[in-house]
């Protein structure tokens, strides 16, 4: 049986998935209609459900479910991007992050389901309704209790000591890079994240300049490969340019 407060995905057969928070009683779902919570409380996950005449898979949604369903306002760092971020991070269950720039929250996401349940991230943002919208999406996930938001300059805000960990989502990450090393342990690292090459300049070379060893700079490229049964060939269209990562370990 599904326990009540959980969020469970509704998947139908063309593939349309819908987000739902089991409780008692009939719950409206935006998209779908009105369903009976009583009947997922008293299902599992991988049955079926019939809604409107439709069948309906219960399944546990996954990040990359929440990162296509969320909200979003400002641009994210999507997932061929944010999922290799926690690598170059070193971070682990327990780490404890702080981020720079939340937009719409769906790096914080990532960074969440990556040091959950025991670390914590801490994500910085100059915007009320930027972070207004971060807390709804970020509302979603099973490790949002492992979440702060402080709507302030990680430029210039005191932060969080001996942390593993800074990863700098703004238009002028070389301005945080000072106020940043103060709250990285040794050892730890600190990443940008940027979309033009004049910024990623700019920010190696203040990484360079303020002591940081293993610089590195590099952007990633997604190519589908179609696969039938005359054959594979690489898909014509593709995930081209979205922005440049730039990595550096305190040392």
């Amino acid at each position: 049986m599904i326990p009540e407060g959980r969020r469970v995905l509704l998947i139908g057969s063309n593939r349309k998935r819908y987000l739902v928070q089991a409780s008692r009683g009939m719950i409206e779902v935006a998209g779908l209609g009105v369903v009976s919570g009583d009947v997922i409380l008293e299902a599992s996950i991988g049955d079926t459900m019939t809604i409107g005449g439709r069948e309906f898979i219960i399944a546990t949604p996954s990040l990359k479910d929440l990162l296509g369903m969320i909200e979003r306002r400002a641009q994210v760092v999507i997932p061929k991007d944010s999922f290799l971020i926690p690598l170059h991070l070193d971070l682990g269950c327990g780490s404890r992050v702080i981020e720079g720039g939340v937009g719409s929250g769906a790096l914080a996401l990532v960074l969440l389901k990556t040091v959950a349940p025991e670390g914590r991230v801490f994500s910085y943002e100059t915007r009320e309704d930027f972070a207004s919208l971060a807390r709804r999406n970020i509302s979603l996930s099973e490790y949002a209790r492992c979440w702060e938001i402080r709507v302030e300059d990680v430029c210039t805000a005191p932060l969080e000591h001996d942390v593993d960990a800074v990863m700098l989502d703004i238009p002028n990450p070389w301005d945080a890079i000072d106020n940043a090393l103060v709250a990285l342990r040794p050892g730890g690292h600190l990443g940008c994240y940027v979309p033009n090459m004049n910024q990623l300049e700019r920010a190696v070379r203040k990484m360079r300049d303020a002591g940081l060893s293993e610089v590195v700079a590099f952007e990633t490229l997604q190519r589908e490969m179609v696969v039938h049964e005359g054959g594979v060939r690489p898909s014509f269209d593709m995930l081209g340019h979205t922005g440049y990562l730039a990595f550096g370990r305190k040392l």
